[in-house]
């Protein structure tokens, strides 16, 4: 069996901003929840069996605690935000296993959710439906990969390592140095892509990079500068693979059986109505 993991913030934000507005009787703003319960319709259509969604039911998490620029619902459309908990309903009424995460972020939820099907032996593949980058810190060989549904790509480990230069274990040591503005922390200044794969290909983690920079594996002069970055924001470049670190050890299911859909509940009806899902 296959088991789809989708990432339902990335769906509802890509849906919010690629649809024309549409209003539920009572006025309130359902397109992107429109939007993402079709898609999701549509991959159970094509043949998906075992599927859940993870949510950010608050932007917000644990990570705000450690870093006090880290991403926040600030600035995010009021109408984007009041479709979060219209989705999940929506989606449980669909029959769709659904994660709401507060405490962690969806991202989270999908890492450990991946993690306790891979260990599996009925599960043929996970595919962990977003193109997040943190996510490639989770793909396994061909067996744990990444499907992008707006491309219509797969990235497996061969595929994680041709796009970052580093293999799934160093995402995290990878986003440490370069930053994600996405989630709001920075990386260390001169750390870019490319030097930073160079480095990592060879040392794997931090902790593995050693102080002599003559070593490493870009030029002397540039080596330099970065080594004298890294001495002075350590303690920097540690709490950002933090950040970045997904957790894993999130309990959400007994069992791959329980993320089988098995239609929909009798509450749908009323849902399909109210979003004019036909």
């Amino acid at each position: 069996m296959d088991v789809h993991l989708i990432d339902g913030t990335y769906e509802l934000f890509r849906h919010f901003y690629a649809l024309p507005s549409a209003k539920d009787p009572d006025g309130g703003e359902v397109a992107a929840v429109r939007g993402v319960l079709t898609s999701v319709l549509g991959m159970i259509t094509a043949g998906a069996t075992h599927i859940a969604v993870a949510t950010d039911h608050v932007i917000e998490s644990f990570r705000n605690d450690l870093w006090p620029g880290y991403k926040t619902g600030a600035g995010i459309d009021p109408d984007l935000l009041a479709q979060f908990p219209l989705l999940e309903r929506a989606l449980t009424a669909m029959g769709v296993v659904v994660w709401p995460m507060v405490e962690f972020e969806a991202d989270d939820a999908l890492a450990a959710a991946a993690a306790a099907a891979a260990r599996d032996a009925r599960v043929d593949r996970v595919m962990i439906c977003t193109p997040d980058k943190d996510l490639a810190q989770c793909v396994r060989g061909t067996r744990v990969v990444q499907l992008n549904r707006r491309s219509r790509t797969l990235r497996d480990e061969a595929g994680v390592i041709a796009k970052f230069g580093v293999p799934p274990a160093s995402i995290p040591d990878y986003l440490a140095l370069v930053g994600d503005a996405a989630d709001g922390y920075p990386g260390l200044p001169g750390w870019g892509a490319k030097s930073t794969a160079a480095v990592l290909a060879k040392y794997g983690h931090l902790e593995g990079i050693p102080n002599d920079w003559r070593t490493w594996s870009v030029n002397a002069a540039q080596a330099g500068r970065l080594a004298d970055t890294l001495a002075r924001q350590r303690e920097h470049a540690f709490l950002f693979r933090t950040l970045a670190t997904l957790r894993t050890d999130i309990p959400l299911f007994e069992s791959v059986d329980d993320l089988h859909w098995e239609g929909p509940t009798p509450a749908f009806a009323a849902v399909a109505t109210r979003l004019d899902i036909t």
